[in-house]
């Protein structure tokens, strides 16, 4: 089977969102052919270089969603500038008007966008026209038009300019040479189309399966629009009201499209597909599959027991990256209150990258303050471990040196998130067998499913009951970190999510089959060219019994063979 893998601003690049679980997922499909198709965010990325890949990625394509559009800038003539008013006043108004009756709006983004995207193959491009005069004064009348909301009426020149030039970027995918034409078949050659987001990375896919029937399956461990929501809160955004509601919209129509068209939709977790079924995705085509993470690296750890690692019975370990959705400021207050009933505790904050700004700048540089404040009278040597009561480390460091190291470093794992995806930390303290207490974000009722203790975010005072409940009682810890352990084990590996994808392949291409035709040197058509994706073994599979199998070579469709033809022809 060849794949063509869809992805945005991650594999196979070095660095980028998406990149470990694509790259397992490759290679542990190796009895498949890949063909990446990837969208680069940044110079920066490109620069980084790409990811070592398997031998069964056959071909990689890349096209930037930065800078100026590359490609010579064609201008239209009067049928064809007709024709973009048309099809993008559709998608423009679709965007400026919510709702719609029985999903008209949702039709008219669909229409406008296709239209966009044959117009792009029979005239070269859009990328002139997307930033052309034309283009602004359409989604001016758009934004002006007769239900649209009061962010969309209030929009300036410079909005209309900056969502148009947002637009440019995000439709560049139509615009490309990846759906065949010439000795080169791009994605009309691929028998799946596997995307990655349903947002611009489905794009490409939503062509291929319109003009070639290819099915699309789209996979979201973190869903594009929530993403794009809290990419940046709106009181650090420098981008006006009407530009970001614009967008907004726009990407909740772009994920609309991608989930009515694919063919099934794999979420990482509850969480996610929750989002996706209030953007329109049917239940009955939703599937999850969680991530798989490699529990290798925390064998050593997990199977040690709680004992592991030198952990200490009176430390609380808390391991990510210091952000203001991880919301270590309500830990600091809640390991305030631990403090008063347990005075010998400790707290090791364990970074695994940098948050926000340099080290000592910040959303970090608020914390060590705050641990400062709360603890003065041994704030000295707030960055030795054994000095304060409070340490902030990172991976790396010698008394951390590995991701393993840092969640066996204590007995109590702590998540204090009030914004949380797929828990990924979570996981890997549940694969070290240690006992979690963590608050009620995201999908962590879903991963932790029992084997911890969980409690509301932004409440102190509940996440330091919860820690002292665990520090007072061993054998609960124990038996919590054992439970914890087995759960992730059975649910989040690696190798559960590739032998979920494999058998989704197979039952795509069972649904779909290969309507491609394969012609031999001199062009004729060659049948049974291409095996069934499941075959029984047997003798009767064998090269010679095929080889004895007549060909029909005259006109019109081979004649039917008398039933005790085919019998005595397959003894």
């Amino acid at each position: 089977m060849r794949v063509g893998l869809l992805t945005e601003g991650g594999y196979p690049y070095a660095t980028g969102e998406a990149l470990v679980w694509c790259d397992r997922l490759v290679r542990g499909l190796d009895q498949h052919d890949f063909e990446v198709y990837a969208l680069s965010r940044d110079a920066r990325q490109e620069a980084g270089g790409r990811t070592e890949l398997p031998g069964q990625v056959r071909r990689v394509r890349t096209a930037p969603l930065w800078g100026e559009p590359a490609g010579r800038r064609r201008s239209y003539g009067r049928r064809q500038r007709r024709r973009f008013a048309e099809h993008f006043g559709d998608l423009t108004v679709a965007i400026s008007v919510p709702g719609g009756p029985d999903g008209a709006q949702a039709d008219r983004f669909a229409s406008g966008l296709h239209g966009l995207a044959d117009l792009a193959r029979d005239t070269g491009g859009l990328p002139a026209a997307l930033r052309s005069e034309e283009a602004v004064r359409t989604l001016e009348r758009a934004c002006h038009t007769p239900g649209a909301p009061r962010a969309a009426h209030r929009a300036r020149v410079a909005d209309l300019l900056a969502v148009t030039e947002a637009l440019e970027r995000a439709l560049r995918p139509l615009s490309l040479d990846w759906y065949g034409g010439g000795r080169d078949p791009g994605l009309s050659g691929v028998d799946l189309c596997h995307a990655t987001s349903g947002g611009v990375a489905a794009l490409p896919g939503l062509l291929a399966e319109r003009r070639f029937g290819t099915p699309l399956l789209v996979t979201e461990y973190g869903v594009r629009l929530r993403e794009h929501y809290l990419r940046r809160p709106p009181g650090r955004d420098e981008r006006s009201g009407p530009v970001r509601a614009l967008l907004a919209a726009f990407q909740g129509r772009l994920a609309a499209e991608a989930y009515a068209r694919a063919a099934l939709i794999t979420p990482g977790n509850t969480h996610a597909r929750r989002w996706q079924e209030r953007c329109g995705a049917d239940p009955e085509r939703l599937r999850t599959v969680h991530p798989g993470m490699d529990a290798a690296r925390f064998a050593e750890v997990g199977e040690g027991g709680a004992a592991a690692g030198g952990a200490d019975d009176r430390t609380l370990v808390w391991v990510g990256r210091l952000e203001p959705a991880k919301d270590v400021v309500a830990l600091l207050h809640a390991f305030a209150e631990v403090r008063r009933w347990r005075p010998d505790t400790r707290l090791r904050v364990i970074e695994t990258r940098p948050g926000d700004g340099p080290s000592g700048g910040g959303y970090p540089a608020h914390c060590r303050g705050l641990a400062a404040h709360l603890f003065p009278d041994e704030a000295a040597n707030a960055h030795t471990p054994g000095d304060n009561p409070v340490s902030f480390e990172r991976v790396g460091d010698p008394e951390v040196p590995t991701l393993a190291d840092a969640y066996a470093a204590g007995s109590v794992v702590v998540l204090s998130s009030v914004v949380e995806g797929f828990p990924v930390g979570l996981v890997e303290a549940m694969f070290c067998g240690r006992a979690t207490v963590s608050t009620d974000a995201g999908a962590v009722c879903e991963a932790i499913g029992g084997t911890g203790l969980v409690v509301p975010p932004r409440n102190p005072r509940a996440l330091a009951d919860a820690c002292l409940a665990l520090l007072r009682d061993p054998e609960r810890r124990a038996r919590l970190g054992a439970a914890a352990r087995a759960r992730a084990l059975e649910l989040f590996t690696a190798e559960q999510n590739v032998v979920a994808f494999r058998g989704i392949y197979l039952e795509l291409m069972s649904h779909c089959p290969v309507r491609r035709e394969e012609v031999g040197a001199d062009g004729a058509p060659l049948p049974f060219a291409r095996p069934a994706e499941a075959r029984v073994p047997g003798r009767w599979t064998a090269g010679r019994h095929l080889a004895r199998t007549p060909r029909w070579a005259g006109p019109g469709p081979a004649p039917r063979q008398p039933l005790a033809a085919l019998s005595e022809e397959g003894a």
